[in-house]
């Protein structure tokens, strides 16, 4: 069985939730391989989407992708994001997205931490 991909995403038309996983080493070039594909699939989305981000399965991240966490960040923003639900099972995994947060997204946006999937699908009904 393959490992799955450092950054994957979805952008699910039907719930207007757009999904992003983060898993093993990811790296600059991890997100700069995705970047452009997350600016085209986010049209998909209305606005008042859900941002749904998995970190269960990241080890670690690059310091460098700071950048372009931050663009993708300002993007979601600026297409409207309302909600976001983060997956993180162990606090020490939060890269400092919640900080990132403070001066990315607006206080409008709603944003919550869960530890597990479950609680993320119940947060995103």
């Amino acid at each position: 069985m393959s490992s799955p991909p450092p950054v994957a995403f979805s952008a699910d038309a039907v719930t207007n939730v757009f999904t992003m996983a983060f898993s093993g080493q990811v790296g600059v070039a991890d997100l700069a391989a995705v970047e452009n594909k997350v600016k085209t699939a986010v049209r998909d989305l209305r606005p008042g989407f859900s941002l749904l981000t998995d970190l269960s399965r990241l080890e670690s991240m690059d310091p460098s992708c700071v950048p372009s966490i931050k663009r993708t960040m300002d993007l979601f923003r600026e297409h409207g994001v309302k909600l976001i639900v983060r997956i993180i099972p162990n606090p020490k995994r939060d890269i400092g997205f919640n900080i990132m947060s403070l001066f990315h997204y607006p206080r409008t946006v709603r944003i919550m931490t869960v530890t597990t999937a479950a609680e993320a699908a119940r947060a995103l009904r």
